[in-house]
């Protein structure tokens, strides 16, 4: 136990160090690719867990099921978020995945298990200004985004989607790498859903359906699988 609070006391004085907490309603963006049959995760997942107390940083945790054959099938794991860290790599120019990898804003890949490494990349984005003036809305069981165009110069293919997200689950783990193991997992992507494909030329009006009490997100970036350039919690 006292090893656990040490740890946690430790992720939580260097995360202090990547910048204040900022009332900025755009967070950054960090993609966590994880696997309850991967060792090396649980530090990375514990750190998801401290950086989702923040405001102005948003993490979310993607569980791959490529390690499922090890003899633990992740119960949060997709193939679809497979492929998205295939995507990322691919437009990376990586010829590998792994876990634990997290993915800050689309743009830059650090090994999620890094303290440091992660406080670093996140120092350069807490604070900026999104690129994207992004707005959500809900009304009962409907959802709305909406942004300006884009200034001139700056159209191009980006895709518009909705994350929801469980906040916190705690899973004891009976067989694989881990067994015997109970983790935390913070902020599990639960769906990501298309809303729209939109160039920015014009302004960006959307509606969809929204049911359920999980939390979620809107991402706007670039497509494929590049930056990201906006991000809005639905409230």
């Amino acid at each position: 136990m006292r090893r656990i609070a040490l740890s946690s006391l430790v992720i939580s004085a260097v995360l202090a160090a990547s910048g204040p907490a900022s009332a900025d309603p755009a967070p950054v963006v960090i993609e966590l690719f994880t696997s309850q049959g991967c060792s090396s995760c649980p530090p990375a997942d514990e750190l998801v867990k401290h950086l989702a107390e923040r405001q102005d940083v948003l993490p979310l945790a993607f569980h791959v099921d490529y390690w499922d054959y090890i003899g633990w099938a992740d119960i949060f794991a997709d193939p679809a978020y497979t492929d998205r860290q295939r995507g990322y790599a691919h437009v990376g120019g990586r010829n590998m995945i792994y876990t634990p990898q997290m993915i800050i804003m689309g743009r830059e890949d650090v090994v999620g298990a890094d303290v440091m490494e992660v406080s670093e990349a996140l120092s350069a984005y807490i604070g900026q200004k999104p690129k994207v003036q992004l707005t959500t809305g809900r009304s009962e069981e409907q959802l709305t985004v909406s942004a300006p165009a884009l200034p001139d110069g700056m159209s191009g293919q980006f895709r518009v989607q909705l994350v929801r997200y469980m906040p916190l689950e705690r899973v004891e783990i009976k067989r694989g790498e881990l067994a015997g193991n109970t983790v935390d997992y913070a902020n599990i992507v639960e769906s990501l859903e298309v809303l729209a494909d939109w160039t920015g030329a014009e302004p960006l009006e959307v509606t969809a359906t929204f049911v359920g009490d999980l939390p979620a997100a809107v991402l706007v970036q670039e497509w494929p699988f590049g930056p990201i350039f906006a991000a809005a919690r639905v409230e």
